[in-house]
């Protein structure tokens, strides 16, 4: 009285694996770029929009003493033309002949 009776044992994630199987490097690519894509959106994002708070430095008006400002002022703007080095005397190139 024993009957056989078959049990299938077909697994229902074989279609899924058999597609991972067939298209896994297509996955990866498209996985790859959206994620890319993602990330320069959000760094897009991240830069163009401005904070409605209102920033405030915490050096005070008043903080910079008069020696400070005038070797500040004694700096040259970026269209003047920069000084050549100046190469302290006495000293010789020891790789010259």
């Amino acid at each position: 009285m024993a009957t056989n009776v078959k049990k299938s044992n077909k697994n229902p994630l074989k279609p899924i694996g058999t597609f991972f199987r067939r298209f896994h490097l297509i996955t990866f690519f498209v996985f790859t770029v959206g994620c890319m894509a993602a990330s320069v959106v959000l760094i897009n994002n991240t830069l163009t929009n401005t904070s409605d708070e209102d920033y405030t430095s915490s050096i005070s008006a008043g903080s910079i003493d008069q020696a400070t400002l005038e070797r500040i002022q004694s700096l040259h703007t970026s269209d003047q033309p920069t000084p050549g080095p100046q190469l302290p005397g006495g000293r010789i190139n020891p790789f010259a002949e």
